[in-house]
This record gives structure tokens, C-alpha cells and sequence, in this order.
């Protein structure tokens, strides 16, 4: 247990399932031992979080406030505008998507400025080329965006359902183009407040 914990404390990035593995053996239950370690930990300000296909430390969202007073953001968070959290929500539950698709989605093109600050940011890349005519390229989520939304998978992004029955969301809206104005304007119209993402989710501005 103490050589797992101190695997994923040494890491940089999240440690895999295999590579714990490798050093407790494949008889040994990964699952277990990220519980024991998790119930030791309860109670301190940091927890040992499931990201991005790994484990890593992470400390917790209550310390956030006093983490920003003594070091600043963190270098890997994005300021981005609620358009392109609309945007990039989309790529995420519709990938491999194009930008045209996405401009339909919001009945407005999207521009490759937008689409490159996303790229940027790390948050999104190329995917396949779409079958369609002109076989332009389609765009998918990256690592990055699992570890700046806190995410293990793809799988654990917000129910699609769940969101329409909350009323936060319309597929069939969105695959219409039919977005309310307060959503769907451009970047540059100076009307938009900023959205911060980060490890412990987002942040829209009010």
C-alpha cells in the first residue's frame, strides 16, 4: 500500500492501472489498496482521485480559496468564455465532431480562431476525417481535458438525459441550432463574462 501511495505521490501525471501492476504484482488488488489508502487519507486535505485513466493526488476542493492566496492558478487552468464551455461540452458529448458540425449545432460558424484557442489550451485535438465530402478534419477531447475537469473517462461526463431533465440542456435543440441568444453569442462581442476551469470543475461566471 505504502509503495502505491508513494508512486502517485512521485508522479507528475496520473499513474495507470498497469503501472501500479507492476509494482505490487497482478495478484494483488489495485481496487483495495486504492481503498485502504483513501480511508487513511480521510480527513486530510488531499484525496487520492480516480483522472484521465489514473490516480492521482489531488487536494481537496474546500482548500481551493487558500491554495490561490498562497501560490496563484494553477499554470494548466484556462480562462474560457461560457461560448467556448458550450462548445467545447459539445465536442465532448458528441466527438468525433467537425466545425462545421458544431456551427450548425449553434447557428453560427464557428471560426478556426475559436477552435484553435481550445486546441491551445490542450483541450481538444484532430481527430478522423470525417466521411463527408471534402473529408475535413473532426475534433475529440484530449488527457488534458479529463485532468481539467476532474474527469476518470469520457463515460463520466454529466447524463446526457439527466441534463434534459433538469432543463440544462436540449439535444434535439442543439442538433437544430436552436440555442437561447444568451448562449449562443460569438467570441469578441465583449458581452461574455469568463468561465475558469480547472481541476475542481467549472466556474461560470454570473
Amino acid at each position: 500500500m505504502h509503495r502505491v501511495e508513494a508512486t502517485i505521490f512521485a508522479a507528475s501525471e496520473p499513474v495507470g492501472r498497469e503501472v501500479l501492476a507492476r509494482i505490487v504484482g497482478k495478484s494483488c488488488s489495485i481496487d483495495l489498496l486504492i481503498d485502504d489508502i483513501r480511508e487513511e487519507l480521510r480527513g486530510r486535505p488531499y484525496d487520492l482521485v480516480a483522472v484521465a485513466g489514473g490516480w492521482k493526488h489531488l487536494t481537496r476542493p474546500a482548500y481551493a480559496d487558500a491554495i490561490r492566496a498562497a501560490v496563484g492558478s494553477s499554470e494548466k487552468a484556462s480562462d474560457l468564455t461560457q461560448s467556448e464551455v458550450l462548445v467545447l461540452m459539445c465536442i465532448g458529448y458528441f466527438q468525433p465532431i467537425t466545425r462545421a458540425e458544431l456551427s450548425s449545432f449553434f447557428g453560427k460558424e464557428i471560426s478556426r480562431d475559436f477552435i484553435g484557442h481550445l486546441r491551445g489550451a490542450g483541450l481538444i485535438a484532430s481527430g478522423p476525417r470525417s466521411p463527408t465530402p471534402g473529408a475535413p478534419y473532426t475534433y475529440v477531447t484530449t488527457k488534458e481535458f479529463l485532468l481539467e475537469f476532474g474527469l476518470d473517462t469520457l463515460r463520466d461526463l454529466p447524463d446526457l438525459e439527466a441534463l434534459e431533465d433538469a432543463g440544462l440542456l436540449s439535444k434535439e435543440k442543439l442538433l437544430a441550432g436552436d440555442i437561447p441568444t444568451g448562449l449562443s453569442s460569438g467570441e469578441g462581442d465583449g458581452e461574455e463574462e469568463d468561465a475558469s476551469v480547472n481541476s475542481e470543475g467549472i466556474e461560470f461566471g454570473t
